[in-house]
């Protein structure tokens, strides 16, 4: 087994990391002293960059303008992002143009990707359900109308009518600046499909919502909206796949930022003295410092097992989902002790809103809720272990 990146994997990881080497963490007001979001939309300038790096197209195939590269590419990529607090949808966009390339129909194709790809349109998911604790497919519902005349399914082949949406997806990241919202819904007979909603569209309703980060997201209602067939993807697993891709994104960005986290956290106990020694000398540091190095360590490993299994597509005992699972686990539990380890070795210099580690806090607790509690992977992993017994 080699887990060694191949060499356009490493392109794509050297490409972003001179798109965020000149980003500054805090080039927006702190969200500690902000009363609403931060800034109206994401950073422009920076989409323009990922954009012309080739970066917003890392899954899509050439004919699409892309590099057709895979999970592992795009997670090296989100990484890095996260260093710097990108506030770009660098994972949505990209996660909803692979499921849209893997499942929608050619004429969803043909007017998206090549421009979703160019950064001239905005895709983004939503994900979280009614709850953020809810199957999100679960959060909306979907029946087929015949009568609004024959169209092209999402597999290619002849389809007819549009599909009405009812129902609310709360917390969707940059509803507020996407052109289209990828939507899960369920169907009657319990499929789950995927609908591409404009933003601007008869029957959705947008309401703001907040994030920990000052971020604004948005509640999106879905009242009688009608979708055309061409636009809803009815593949089998699609949804799956997607959730696998963005659950496997998000530990990418935990893992990014925790490594940004730590290297804060060694800089300061390093220079910062007490009993004229650097507090890092001490034993009680080294031991806290150290237990949140394994953490990382264990993050890492994890997410690139998940990115790999995603990727390839490859067998093992269990279903891609346990790989996912277990990142996850790893992802949601790591990312916060590390957050609080260095809140903790920085005393109250980390509380201070000129220095940068606040903003880091805040975001990790918005990735911590976006993965959900440990516990709750951990109980879907066990299901996972009686469905495929091992030995």
């Amino acid at each position: 087994m080699d887990f060694t990146f191949t060499e356009e994997q490493q392109a794509a990881a050297e490409a972003a990391r001179g798109v965020f080497a000149g980003v500054a963490p805090d080039g927006v007001p702190s969200p500690a002293l902000t009363r609403g979001a931060v800034a109206d939309s994401f950073d422009r300038a920076l989409w323009e960059r990922l954009a012309a790096a080739d970066l917003l197209s890392l899954l899509l195939d050439e004919e699409y303008g892309g590099a057709g590269l895979d999970a592992v590419a795009l997670c090296l990529a989100l990484r890095e992002s996260a260093k710097v607090l990108a506030r770009v949808p660098l994972l949505e966009h990209s996660a909803a143009l692979a499921a849209v390339q893997s499942h929608g129909g050619p004429q969803a194709r043909a007017a998206l990707l090549a421009r979703a790809g160019r950064g001239e349109i905005v895709l983004t998911v939503a994900g979280n359900g009614r709850t953020g604790h809810d199957p999100a497919e679960l959060a909306v519902g979907a029946r087929l109308e015949n009568g609004g005349g024959a169209t092209t399914g999402s597999d290619g082949g002849p389809g007819e009518g549009v599909w009405v949406l009812e129902g609310v997806q709360t917390a969707v990241p940059w509803a507020y600046d996407a052109d289209f919202v990828l939507v899960p819904a369920h169907t009657g007979d319990d499929r789950a499909i995927l609908a591409l909603v404009p933003r601007e569209h008869r029957g959705v309703v947008l309401a703001e919502q907040i994030s920990t980060t000052g971020e604004r997201l948005g509640e999106l209602r879905l009242e009688s909206a009608r979708i055309p067939a061409r636009d809803v993807i009815t593949a089998d697993g699609a949804w799956e796949r997607l959730r696998a891709l963005l659950a496997t994104g998000t530990c990418a960005l935990a893992l990014g930022l925790g490594e940004r986290v730590l290297r804060m956290t060694g800089d300061y106990t390093s220079k910062r003295e007490q009993f004229g020694h650097p507090v890092a000398s001490f034993q009680a540091v080294a031991v806290q410092t150290a237990d949140r190095y394994i953490d990382l360590r264990a993050m890492e490993v994890t997410l690139w097992q998940a990115a790999w299994r995603i990727a390839s597509g490859a067998p093992g005992a269990l279903p891609a989902a346990g790989d996912v699972a277990v990142a996850k686990i790893w992802a949601s539990d790591g990312v916060r002790r590390i957050v609080q380890t260095a809140q903790h070795l920085h005393g109250g210099f980390g509380a201070d809103v000129d220095y940068p580690l606040h903003r880091y806090h805040a975001w990790a607790k918005h990735l911590e809720l976006s993965l959900g509690p440990a516990a709750a992977h951990e109980e879907a992993l066990g299901d996972l272990l009686a469905a495929h017994p091992l030995g």
